[in-house]
């Protein structure tokens, strides 16, 4: 096989940064990688866990009324690009393969996140959790690691506990040697009260855990070690599954939207919760989410603090706002139908609500203004956008976006997954955007190559050192 350089990057004069292709775990190997750290029955039950996750449990065995009582949603399948014949199939599983297609497919240097990865951190048993990553991450480390000049894989850190999450991110950085590593967006935390009274529904009642506000742990200590051993959190969590995602029937209602749900659920946890107040120069990714969920929810974060923060609340809402004595002529005067006995008094305590200090959900920011918000979010976050995605045009969208600012989108062409049919063809969709006027040529080396080396730079400075964008990124400012 001879590989060709694509055309679209011919064009370019900047290098493409893939901050979320992926590759794809072959996991006869991996297990072997179990059986070396953990011996032969944790392989034996990590296989069977693996068959129990809610895309396989037991749904084809199931008859329509069994699904319906469990609410097991229906599995994916056909999930593997096919249409050349299995070519970009190998290409996500021999890292040989996909670096000598790399120039054909038009990237200069990838990122390449897991995929079972993301299915390790959602075990509930502990050992089985950690076993499972870190043998997936050795995996990586071995097979994937050999091209660091061109691509470089991300390893996979539970969370369901701080010491867990730094133990791995230790372990991946000072002795497996990543740059990079991927969290889970959300835990599935046990309802306490459901669990201690009725432990036969313990596994049914849960909550998410996003790691910022209203935390089952303080989570700092694992912002603090991504800062000292120079990586960034990556958040890459699916939520499918979730109420309004659970469909027995339809993977199409389950997967629209699931992972712009979960990255805005743990983006606004995190930013209410001071995160990046407290760690200035940390930066967050979310990955195939999109950017529209995050235009959204900056617009409504800017305008629910003027109207919701301490300040905005003293302005607009405060129970000593009230003038009785208006109300109450208005009353005479205007009530009509609803005019009954009532005093002032009786009416000021129905309508003017509970006197007392409200609580501060802004208080984490330690921010004076709305425009000390806009800055901070679109400092601390970065959004993953794959280049057929429309809607990334309005990432620079300086025009509509809150504050007149361009909101960080990084391109990550999904190379490796289902919605990838070819991947020779990413970079092709991707110069579409220009072709129909939706973003300008200085947007797309923005999307594709600023933003992207900026991002990756700011956790470690010396990323890119040895790489073959190493030149062109050493010239950004």
């Amino acid at each position: 096989m001879t590989a060709h350089r694509n055309p679209i990057r011919e064009k370019l004069d900047h290098p493409v940064i893939d901050s979320d292709g992926h590759l794809r775990e072959f996991m006869p190997v991996v297990h072997d990688y179990v059986t070396a750290i953990a011996g032969r029955d944790m392989r034996r039950a990590i296989e069977e866990a693996e068959n129990r996750t809610p895309r396989n449990r037991l749904w084809y065995g199931m008859t329509e009324q069994e699904r319906r009582d469990w609410r097991t949603i229906r599995p994916s399948f056909w999930g593997t690009p096919l249409r050349n014949g299995g070519l970009d199939h190998a290409t996500a599983l021999f890292p040989d393969l996909m670096y000598k297609r790399l120039d054909e497919i038009g990237i200069d240097f990838a990122v390449l996140f897991p995929s079972r990865g993301v299915v390790a951190q959602t075990f509930d048993d502990a050992e089985m959790r950690q076993t499972f990553c870190r043998a997936l991450n050795t995996y990586y480390s071995e097979i994937w690691g050999t091209y660091q000049d061109r691509m470089t894989p991300v390893a996979t850190i539970p969370m369901h506990t701080p010491a867990e999450a730094i133990a791995e991110i230790t372990h991946a950085v000072t002795v497996l040697g990543f740059k990079a590593v991927m969290l889970p967006s959300w835990i599935k935390r046990p309802l306490e009260g459901i669990a201690r009274d009725h432990p036969e529904l313990g596994r049914h009642a849960w909550w998410a855990d996003t790691f910022g506000i209203d935390s089952a742990y303080d989570y700092d200590p694992v912002w603090r070690c991504c800062v000292e051993l120079g990586v960034m959190p990556s958040f890459h969590g699916p939520g499918e599954g979730m109420p309004f995602r659970n469909s027995i029937s339809n993977i199409v209602n389950n997967h629209v939207g699931h992972f712009a749900s979960t990255a805005d659920a743990v983006c606004k946890s995190l930013f209410l919760g001071g995160v990046p107040k407290r760690f200035p120069t940390l930066r967050f990714l979310f990955l195939e989410g999109g950017v529209g969920w995050a235009r959204s929810l900056l617009a409504d974060l800017a305008s629910h603090w003027e109207k919701r923060s301490l300040k905005g609340l003293a302005a607009n809402t405060d129970p000593r706002l009230y003038d009785s004595d208006l109300f109450m002529r208005l009353y005479d005067e205007f009530g009509g139908k609803l005019r009954r006995d009532i005093s002032a008094e009786q009416m000021a305590k129905f309508w003017a609500g509970n006197p007392q200090d409200p609580t501060d959900s802004f208080a984490g920011l330690e921010i004076e203004t709305r425009g000390d918000l806009i800055a901070r979010f679109t400092e601390a976050f970065y959004f993953g956008c794959e280049g057929d995605d429309p809607v990334m045009a309005s990432a620079f969208d300086s025009l509509r976006n809150p504050g007149q600012v361009r909101l960080n989108a990084v391109y990550g062409s999904d190379i490796g997954h289902w919605d990838v049919v070819e991947m020779n063809e990413v970079l092709e969709e991707l110069y579409e955007t220009i072709e129909h006027g939706l973003i300008t040529p200085a947007d797309l080396r923005d999307f594709a190559f600023t933003n992207p080396a900026r991002l990756w730079r700011a956790a470690n400075p010396a990323f890119f050192e040895g790489t073959s964008v190493a030149e062109a990124v050493a010239k950004l400012p």
